[in-house]
C-alpha cells in the first residue's frame, strides 16, 4: 500500500470576464494525498474558451 498518492479533480465552474461574460469552463486540480486524505494542491490550471489551458494565477477571471 502507498502512503503518497496523486489524485487530479476536475470539475465544471462558472466564471465571469468583464468582456465575454458569464461561461462555464472546466478546472483541473492536481492534489497529492496521504492515506486518501488530500493535504497539498499541487497545480490547477483550467481550459480557456479557445481550447488551451492555463494556469489559474495568468487568468483575470473570477469565479461566481
Amino acid at each position: 500500500m502507498r502512503l503518497f498518492k496523486i489524485k487530479r479533480k476536475t470539475r465544471i465552474v462558472n466564471i465571469y470576464h468583464k468582456n465575454m461574460g458569464t461561461l462555464k469552463t472546466t478546472v483541473t486540480k492536481i492534489k497529492k494525498t496521504f492515506l486518501g486524505i488530500p493535504f497539498k494542491t499541487i497545480h490547477v490550471y483550467r481550459e480557456t474558451y479557445h481550447g488551451d489551458v492555463k494556469d489559474i494565477g495568468e487568468c483575470e477571471i473570477g469565479e461566481i
